[in-house]
């Protein structure tokens, strides 16, 4: 390993050891507080163009297994990480860690001081950081992101058949998790690219449309909030995370940055029908502006513990919910498993409902 330097933007540098690909990279800088699930997070799409910082002390002490990527490619610019293992214990485990960011081309850093630096970007905010093998005194750094949603989403519609309702997923980066729930309740799934707009669906004939997680700012995909709006009006309709956001903004709501988002496997939310507190998987930098909802058009559903801000939808009208954090994501409790529960059954009904009046 070979000595190398975390730079970010506002001037603090941080030293570590160099793992993975031997290549510089730029990103924005942001932390994770999982204690478990790093191959899952390396792997998820909606941190494209993002250097991760993880919180958990020791990173690689289970491996890598074949089973848990959440994407065939990890699209992040790179890793950061305090203590790295590399002698992992498990039986499902076929690679270390740092071999797998080599594999896929990602950079890393070892041996950091992972806890002043989450505190560094609690203090500045969500930062741009280099990953290099010397230290800058100063980089560029390019303001207008690029549409990472383009990156990861899928170029072709790729159709999983099973038995039962019929489910378009609109791919704006989507974790594998979530298909896998979907195929693990019967459902027929049909993945089309995230600009799809709302004739090609309804030509797919589907009995629910789930629009998924991905990266970046939703605003991004302005010009494509028209469909989205017909889409969800025309069918039952599930947003997760982006998703979300981008339903929001569909109907007239706003969203804003985070000043360093919520990522992580523990973050309480109130459901405000029952008072009762789940604890859910998160991995977003933007919210949905509290003010900018149109009561008279969507209901808040769920609510953020630590920050009060909203974590859920529900359309006054239309079959239409909506979550921040991610139902098909299970890192202890299975607390919000229901969400996606929910929306089999109901587009089950009305599938079934469909079928009968032809």
């Amino acid at each position: 390993m070979n000595y190398g330097y975390l730079t970010l933007e506002t001037g603090e540098i941080f030293e570590g050891m160099l793992i993975g690909a031997n290549k510089d990279s730029l990103g924005e800088v942001v932390f994770n507080t999982s204690m478990t699930g790093y191959q899952e997070i390396i792997t998820d799409p909606s941190y494209a163009g993002q250097i991760i910082t993880f919180c958990y002390p020791m990173i690689g002490n289970y491996g890598i297994n074949a089973l848990d990527d959440e994407s065939i490619t990890p699209a992040l610019s790179g890793v950061i990480i305090g203590d790295l293992c590399e002698t992992p214990s498990h039986y499902q485990s076929i690679h270390k860690f740092s071999e797998k960011l080599e594999q896929a081309g990602v950079p890393g850093i070892a041996g950091v001081d992972t806890r002043l630096l989450v505190k560094t970007i609690r203090s500045r905010g969500t930062v741009k950081g280099y990953l290099s093998k010397t230290k800058k005194t100063g980089f560029a750094v390019e303001r207008k992101a690029p549409l990472w949603v383009e990156k990861v989403s899928t170029k072709k519609i790729q159709t999983y058949k099973n038995s039962g309702p019929h489910v378009v997923l609109m791919d704006y980066g989507y974790k594998k998790s979530i298909l896998n729930a979907l195929l693990d309740k019967n459902c027929s799934v049909t993945i089309v690219p995230y600009h799809t707009p709302f004739e090609k669906v309804k030509a797919l004939n589907p009995d629910g449309v789930l629009f998924s997680n991905g990266p970046g700012d939703p605003m991004m995909l302005k010009q494509w909030f028209p469909e989205i709006k017909k889409i969800s009006q025309y069918f039952p309709s599930l947003g997760i995370c982006l998703g979300h956001q981008l339903i929001a903004l569909s109907y007239g709501a706003k969203t804003e940055k985070l000043a360093y988002g919520h990522r992580g496997g523990n973050h309480p939310v109130k459901e405000l029908l029952t008072g009762k507190v789940k604890i859910t998987a998160q991995n977003h930098g933007y919210v949905v502006v509290d003010n900018s909802i149109d009561t008279n058009v969507f209901q808040i559903t769920y609510r953020n513990v630590n920050d009060q801000s909203i974590e859920g939808l529900k359309h006054q009208r239309y079959p239409i919910q909506t979550v921040q954090f991610h139902p098909e994501a299970h890192p202890g409790p299975s607390d919000t498993a229901h969400i996606l529960t929910e929306f089999v059954s109901q587009i089950t009904s009305a599938g079934e409902a469909r079928y009968a009046i032809k």
